[in-house]
């Protein structure tokens, strides 16, 4: 598809870590809606697994490398733009991170989270809104945050500070670039079922993340972890014109889990007929 050929019904969306798991989902969800996505991630053969099984592959473009590298951030808006002549929706949902603490996280993995997971999605949100604003046609910008940016772990600390840090962006954001009709939003998954909620082990190196996912759910009031495509669809709502005042704010995607207190467990030792 050359440049002049893309319906002006048609937006033009960009998902980071678009092939497997959220952004996947997500990249679905907008091909099903008959929208062109640019979908970047550094695995490309998985990418180019996505890709093929999208509902209309002819309505996406593929675009793998390493988001901690600061010339694959540029490519990726001038691709896209280059492709389609516009860009009308930036979903920063990549992700990286390691499980470890503050006493022993080296400055290499602590660099490369905040590359991925902070620097790449301020500077992505930075070319995509001067895009947005040179077709005088607003957008949206929609960062992928998490409930952990207001909850305590202490086992993923860069990560934990790269989500927090997503949320004050999207304030900041909001307030520069709303005048220009281009609205920048938060959503904070809770446990959804993904690879990155399947990886924690003990100190022995057996996998706990079993164990893990029920203590969550057991403090979700929904009781149970959301899917991938739970999570796409707040995020396709909030890119909509169903969503057209909501701006500068974060949505919680997590069966009610930020502001739930205690477990069930504990909720139905103290009143057995009630919960």
């Amino acid at each position: 598809m050359m440049k002049s050929e893309a319906d002006n019904r048609q937006r033009v969306i960009i998902v980071t870590g678009a092939c497997r798991g959220i952004g996947k989902a997500i990249t679905e969800t907008f091909v099903d809606n008959g929208d062109l996505v640019a979908m970047v991630s550094e695995n490309k053969n998985e990418l180019l697994k996505t890709a093929a099984s999208v509902s209309n592959p002819n309505n996406v473009l593929v675009l793998d490398g390493d988001l901690a590298i600061d010339d694959f951030v540029d490519e990726i808006v001038e691709a896209t733009y280059s492709k389609w002549g516009k860009i009308d929706v930036l979903i920063n949902n990549a992700a990286w991170r390691t499980i470890e603490t503050l006493n022993t996280i080296s400055r290499e993995n602590w660099e490369k989270t905040l590359k991925v997971c902070l620097t790449s999605p301020v500077f992505l949100s930075k070319m995509a809104a001067k895009k947005m604003k040179s077709g005088n046609r607003g957008g949206v910008i929609i960062h992928l945050s998490s409930v952990m940016a207001n909850r305590a772990g202490g086992t993923s600390p860069a990560y934990i500070a790269a989500k927090g840090a997503l949320l004050s962006l999207t304030y900041e954001m909001a307030a520069l670039y709303g005048p220009s009709g281009i609205r920048v939003l938060a959503v904070c998954p809770g446990n959804v079922t993904t690879a990155m909620s399947s990886n924690f082990k003990d100190s022995k190196g057996s996998n706990i993340s079993q164990l893990l996912v029920e203590e969550m759910e057991d403090m979700t009031p929904l009781q149970r972890s959301a899917s991938p495509e739970e999570i796409a669809e707040g995020v396709f709502w909030l890119s909509s014109n169903k969503a057209s005042f909501i701006n500068g704010t974060s949505l919680d995607i997590d069966g009610g889990f930020a502001h739930n207190f205690n477990s069930y467990k504990s909720k139905k030792k103290q009143f057995p007929n009630e919960f």
